[in-house]
């Protein structure tokens, strides 16, 4: 750089006397001038010469290193305008980019140096502007100018990987110069200046297997029939070195992992010939009895391997499948295993791929072949029924302990142990049958009845002697077979009718049958009239041959006035072994119809109406009448309640009807509300006295008071009262009460009267009123609470009822 800056300054010597910048001017530049002095030649002649335009500022592009490491400020370059006399009159000034802090000038020279260390990657120029000004007015003395300084380039930087570590894949067995990857490094010098950003691509780890190109930066195989189950990873590293690879660049790294991806170039292989499998015979069908594998080298889909069963001897009582997870061989029972039978199994298996590759069908087949070996484990097993289910029949009421039939069971095992039958109870649990625990012949315990049960389903149990806890079961089902037991019958009441104007051979009612014996299917029945060959007058039974029979008629002709209902014997036979019949007996109404045979009316009073009249009017007919009924029957209904009602004025019951009069007597001093006298004597009491509770009846008699003038008995003249109330026939149909009137005269005990006893008499006992019964019951409460001031007491008797429906009476007397 020295020697460039020098060579420009003795160029501008030798071109210019003046003083210039050290670097070239910029094309197109518009350079500022100043006039000189005139010539010593035409300085005194005071004509014109020639005179030389000068430019005023001379410079293009400064340029400054960078990454300067020295101690005093860099020099970048110098200004300098012509009008610049070295008299110290111009000051140079500065703008733009980093000027004062990067750059600075000397005013008075126009020295420009760089105050730090510069980065090209950073900023790569600077653009400034420069101004010559009069350093006593400051007047710029030429209009500003603006240059740039770039920052010169070195090699600083090397080459980097941005996207290392790099994984690339290639299929193993590969040809050589397969691709793998490209890789590309970025150098951030100037890739214009110099060498220093081109870069040289090299391997220094992973040869003689990859190869790059050291211009592309492409990695491709260097080796054929790279291996994955040999090698699977390889690890490469490659360099990218700066100028050109030479010595003095700067050099970057980065890795590669490069993995062999699988491709199907191996076959599956056993690892032995012969596999040895031990089944107990006991193995259920389709439970896995052993495992084989094939191992292939290869992985994921080139190592899937399929198994085949060769055809040969045991191929027929296995199955083999593949596992997906493991790729094994599971063998699976395919048939069930006796030992007994055959002990030990042979047969080959094939393995081979699923996934073949055509490129590797020269390495020979993708196939292995081994030999099973099964040997069968005896096991103690359940006697065996000699058939899966069996099937009896039995007919219905045969007698008990009947054998029926016989199941067998055998060990088939090499102790042949004795075996016992038996019923499982659950199967009958009503005890239908039982079995014999050896021979195994089952019989029946009760009477079967087909009608009840047409079939038994029940298990029979087979149990090993020495292991009973090895049992089988079978299913026998008995069928009871009917016996003909049932005779047959009209299989619903019939309704039949025939109009008058039925003609002759006319079918009237189809009639069928059924039969408890047989289903409905089976049956066969025959019809009949029971004086077959005999001719009737009215009606016949017609067979139809098909379960069914017509009622036909004879004549024409029939009236309902002469005879309404007729009777006609039907006989019913079935077809079993044993022919079983009855006679059933249909009745027939003669009824009238319309022209088209529909029923009009089987009532016999219909003749007698009026022609013409419609079934609705016969019915409005017939509830008038019903109301009419109704209405009568609730008139006279009423009547009888207001007769009764007339009888009976009291709210009490009517059988103990007690007129209240609600008097209050005064004592004996009052002689005006009643009158004492016919206390006292019979002899007043009028003798047209009525009873107030009964309405009086024209003939009937006044009844004369008895009076006793000696007061001699007065047991007989109650009695005379009565016997009088018992022969009175206007008496109520109900008790009612009847008071005598009478006290005696001259009694020594004097007057019996409450009003007139004396405090100081004895007290009565009326305990013997408990002893009158029931009725009494109230009466003997009340004197016993009042003894000591009551010494009146009533006597209440009740009449009985006359036998030829006379009415009940009761006569209470009353002793006053």
């Amino acid at each position: 750089m020295l020697r460039r800056n020098c060579l420009l300054l003795f160029l501008c010597f030798l071109f210019e006397q003046s003083s210039c910048a050290p670097f070239q001017s910029r094309p197109g530049q518009e350079w500022p001038h100043s006039q000189t002095g005139p010539s010593a030649a035409g300085s005194n002649g005071g004509s014109r010469g020639f005179q030389r335009v000068k430019r005023g500022w001379v410079w293009n592009q400064f340029f400054v290193l960078e990454e300067y490491m020295g101690s005093d400020p860099q020099y970048v370059g110098k200004l300098h305008t012509d009008l610049d006399k070295g008299e110290s009159s111009v000051k140079y000034t500065l703008s733009g980019d980093g000027a004062g802090t990067i750059f600075t000038i000397d005013q008075i020279t126009g020295d420009i140096h760089a105050l730090r260390s510069l980065d090209r990657e950073e900023k790569p120029y600077y653009t400034l502007r420069a101004q010559a000004v009069d350093i006593d007015t400051n007047r710029p003395l030429e209009p500003e100018s603006e240059f740039v300084i770039k920052v010169q380039d070195i090699n600083d930087n090397e080459p980097k990987f941005l996207e290392g570590p790099y994984t690339a894949s290639v299929p193993e067995m590969s040809p050589v110069g397969t691709y793998v990857m490209k890789v590309t490094a970025t150098d951030a010098d100037d890739p214009t200046y110099g060498n220093s950003a081109r870069v040289v691509y090299s391997i220094l780890h992973g040869q003689p297997y990859f190869s790059v190109d050291p211009k592309t930066g492409v990695i491709r195989t260097a080796l054929p029939n790279m291996d994955r189950e040999v090698k699977e990873l390889y690890q490469v590293l490659i360099q990218a070195k700066d100028m050109g690879g030479q010595l003095g660049g700067l050099a970057g790294t980065t890795t590669i992992n490069i993995t062999l991806s699988d491709v199907n170039d191996n076959p599956p292989r056993f690892s032995k010939s012969i596999f040895h499998l031990r089944v107990p015979e006991s193995s259920a069908v389709g439970s896995a009895v052993g495992r084989i594998k094939a191992h292939d080298l290869d992985i994921g889909k080139n190592a899937e391997v399929e198994y085949n069963i060769v055809p040969g001897d045991g191929g027929a009582m296995f199955d083999i499948t593949t596992n997906e997870h493991n790729q094994e061989g599971i063998i699976m029972l395919k048939k069930p295993l006796d030992y007994e039978t055959k002990k030990a199994y042979t047969f080959k298996v094939e393995a081979s791929n699923a996934h073949l590759d055509p490129r590797f069908h020269n390495f020979g087949p993708f196939k292995d072949t081994a030999t099973v070996k099964i040997n069968v484990l005896d096991v103690d097993e359940p006697p065996v029924f000699s058939k899966p289910s069996y099937a009896m029949d039995v007919y219905e009421d045969t007698p008990q302990g009947t054998i029926i039939g016989a199941v067998t069971a055998q060990d088939l095992d090499a102790g042949n142990s004795p075996v016992r039958y038996s019923i499982d109870w659950k199967s009958d649990l009503d005890s239908f049958f039982d079995i014999d625990p050896v021979r195994g012949t089952i019989s029946t315990n009760e009477l079967l009845d087909r009608e009840s049960i047409a079939q038994h389903n029940i298990s029979v149990v087979a149990t090993k002697v020495n292991n009973p806890v090895l049992t089988s079961r079978v299913a026998v089902t008995v069928h009871v077979l009917d016996i003909n037991e049932f005779p047959p019958e009209l299989s619903m009441p019939y309704e039949t009718f025939v109009c008058e104007s039925a003609k002759v051979g006319q079918v009237i009612q189809v009639i069928s049958a059924r039969d408890q014996d047989l289903p409905q299917a089976g049956q066969r029945f025959s019809f009949k009239s029971p004086q077959e060959g005999v001719k009737t007058k009215n009606f016949t039974v017609r067979d139809f041959g098909n379960n069914t029979a017509g009622v036909v008629t004879l004549r024409g002709g029939f009236k309902r006035r002469s005879q309404e209902i007729y009777h006609l014997p039907v006989v019913i036979e079935d077809g079993g072994l044993q022919t079983l019949s009855s006679t059933s007996t249909l009745t027939i109404r003669v009824c009238g119809c319309d022209t088209d045979g529909s029923l009009l009316t089987c009532s016999a009073e219909a003749i007698f109406l009026p022609v013409g009249l419609s079934t609705g009017a016969l019915i409005a007919i017939l509830v008038c009448i019903v109301i009419l009924l109704v209405i009568v029957v609730l008139y006279v209904g009423v009547r009888r309640q207001k007769k009764k009602e007339t009888l009976m004025t009291s709210k009490e019951d009517i059988r103990d009807n007690v007129i209240h009069y609600d008097d209050e007597g005064g004592g004996e001093e009052d002689t005006h509300a009643f009158d004492m006298g016919t206390l006292r004597n019979p002899k007043v009491i009028k003798e047209n006295l009525f009873r107030r509770d009964v309405k009086p009846e024209l003939g009937l008699c006044p009844r004369r008071p008895i009076g006793s003038q000696n007061s001699a008995d007065i047991s007989n003249f109650i009695s005379q009262r009565l016997q009088e109330h018992d022969g009175d026939t206007s008496a109520p149909p109900y008790d009612s009460l009847a008071t005598y009137a009478y006290e005696g005269e001259g009694s020594v005990a004097e007057s019996l009267s409450s009003i007139e006893s004396g405090k100081g008499e004895m007290e009565e006992d009326y305990d013997y009123l408990n002893e009158w019964g029931p009725r009494f019951k109230t009466l003997a409460g009340i004197f016993g609470e009042r003894a000591e001031s009551q010494s009146d007491f009533a006597l209440i008797s009740r009449s009985q009822r006359e036998d030829k429906g006379s009415q009940d009476k009761m006569q209470p007397l009353d002793y006053l």
